[in-house]
């Protein structure tokens, strides 16, 4: 009889019975299972101390600040830009919606250059090629330059979009994913919203080329810091996905039927030597639990990295051997629906923002509100604050909500879990559109267009990480792939929608586009009740697919 499996992105989350081959959370969360499962090495970043695990990601929130403002510079000076080079706005937003397209698509290439070399070096690599591009746009004359240098400043900055939120996943656990997930998500879009605020002043103040100058300067300002403070974290493990099984399995009590024919995992041996020595091998102040030494690796070996080891730019370079399977990877996941709903949801999220920004310049600096560039760009702070707010919903707040859901399902989760916040959305997305665009049609007065663009920055938010933590939190193997995979249909979208938002605004006016808006919203949003309803039958359907492709990565080497 064949050993009983787990669906994907099923997971024995609060274990009460305190199965003694499950690695727990210490302190107030005793009955959390940690998953993924740690090793029991010291260097693997689930085990690094809480100090070393935040400058981790304070370094990854460094690298997508300098990257996202210099990707974001231009939304709120897109009328003065247009009057001194000629371009139309037109023009401009279509520069845009290129720039998406390379975001997006050209993530197929730096995940697998990261799976290979490590996501340090790519990092690095990415603020270097963002200071060339970002200081050349000046000098952009026509609009064939233009687009050409938002194609290359989409590829130079795509890591932003692929790699910031797997980094999280590399250091935390899922119980406390969530919350550094939404300061993932608050650091990206705050970036977005600071920049054109930014560039407001510098242009009253310099003029427009100097708003480029100094996206280059923070760049470099950027790439300093991460060169001396960010660490790898990629870190080869164990199959996640049979690490659920196991946990599931023994949390519930199921017997193993093939269990004495089987060997057990490293790190499932580990974990037993360890539980079985009780509290005093749990670690509390940071959420792990490093089990005992195993692997052939002792207290006494093992070495602690210098601070020169740690600069090292290649430091877990893996061979280049199936290379395709990499590059193809992330396609290959498009087939799966959950996949697909977290690309599409997630573009959802990034149409909106596209339409905000494309419009924003449009309606602010023109009668009756004639706001200069600087105050179209102070009115972005009102982003700012909607995007905190959605960040701490959809994190601090997901997470205990997570938990309470997993404990009245007998301690296991269920990926969908989450989405149920979609229903603030429902209703506050909606609003923002009609706020904005009929507000702007009806010259309402310019608080409650500033009101709207912080519902925005709050949907958008929360948006974004519904989406990417579905994505991570089900297929956890290949999380990576799948975010790459769901950020090339996003893009996708995005352009679409920037390519065409000018002349649909001009030709439908501003109150019956942003009531079409409004509409499409409510739908687009209301699709998360289909996985919510048919999405463990969708992953139970696709998990023996799903296994074969991990089982075969982990055959090649090319496993995450």
């Amino acid at each position: 009889m064949s050993e009983p499996s787990v669906v994907p992105g099923t997971v024995l989350l609060v274990d009460a019975s305190h199965a003694s081959s499950i690695v727990h959370a210490g302190g107030n969360n005793d009955d959390i299972v940690l998953v993924p499962t740690p090793s029991d090495d010291p260097d693997d970043p689930l085990n690094w101390k809480k100090g070393r695990k935040i400058l981790s990601i304070v370094s990854v929130c460094v690298y997508m600040i300098a990257t996202g403002i210099a990707a974001s510079l231009m939304y709120s000076i897109i009328v003065p830009v247009s009057e001194d080079t000629g371009l139309s706005v037109a023009a401009l937003n279509e520069g845009t919606g290129y720039n998406y397209l390379a975001f997006g698509w050209t993530c197929l290439l730096w995940q697998p250059a990261a799976s290979l070399y490590g996501k340090r070096p790519i990092y690095l690599i990415s603020l270097l090629m963002s200071i060339g591009v970002t200081v050349a746009v000046p000098y952009a004359r026509s609009q064939g330059v233009w687009i050409a240098l938002k194609v290359l400043g989409g590829m130079a900055g795509a890591p932003l979009e692929c790699l910031g939120e797997v980094s999280v996943a590399d250091v935390f656990f899922s119980h406390e994913r969530g919350t550094y997930l939404a300061a993932y998500s608050f650091t990206l879009y705050f970036a977005g919203f600071i920049a054109p605020i930014l560039a407001g002043y510098i242009t009253e103040g310099l003029g427009w080329r100097w708003v480029q100058y100094w996206g280059g300067i923070w760049l470099a300002m950027a790439f300093v810091f991460c060169f001396f403070f960010m660490e790898e974290t990629k870190y080869p493990r164990n199959s996640i996905l049979a690490n659920q099984t196991h946990n599931v399995l023994a949390g519930t009590g199921v017997t193993r039927t093939d269990e004495e024919n089987s060997s057990p995992s490293p790190t499932n041996a580990t974990t037993q030597e360890a539980d079985s020595k009780g509290a005093e091998d749990k670690r509390g102040d940071q959420l792990s639990v490093i089990p005992s030494m195993g692997q052939g690796l002792t207290s006494s070996a093992y070495r602690p990295k210098t601070y020169l080891e740690k600069l090292k730019v290649f430091d877990k370079r893996q061979p280049q051997t199936e290379l395709w399977s990499l590059l193809s990877r992330p396609v290959i996941l498009m087939r799966y629906p959950v996949i697909l709903y977290c690309g599409f949801s997630l573009g959802g999220s990034l149409i909106w923002y596209s339409v905000l920004n494309a419009t924003a310049s449009l309606i602010l600096s023109a009668p009756p509100y004639n706001f200069s560039p600087s105050s179209v760009g102070l009115a972005y702070i009102a982003c700012i604050f909607g995007v905190l707010a959605g960040s701490l919903i959809a994190g601090n707040f997901g997470d205990w909500v997570v938990i309470k859901l997993a404990r009245r399902n007998k301690g296991v989760w269920q990926s969908e879990y989450r989405q149920w916040l979609n229903l603030v959305l429902v209703v506050a997305l909606p609003a923002s559109l009609i706020l904005w665009g009929v507000g702007a049609a009806h010259h309402v007065h310019w608080f409650g267009l500033v009101f709207a663009m912080g519902l925005t920055g709050l949907v958008i938010a929360m948006g974004a990480h519904l989406s990417l933590s579905y994505c991570i939190d089900t297929y956890k193997d290949f999380g990576a792939d799948a975010v790459t995979a769901a950020i090339c249909i996003r893009n996708t979208l995005g352009f679409a929608i920037s390519y065409g938002v000018t002349p649909w605004v001009e030709n439908m006016g501003y109150q019956n586009a942003f009531l079409v808006a409004a509409a499409a919203s409510v739908l687009q949003v209301l699709t998360f009740l289909i996985f919510i309803k048919w999405g463990p039958a969708m992953r139970a359907a696709s998990a023996d697919r799903y296994r074969n492709e991990v089982s075969r990565a982990v055959r090649l080497g090319i496993a995450h």
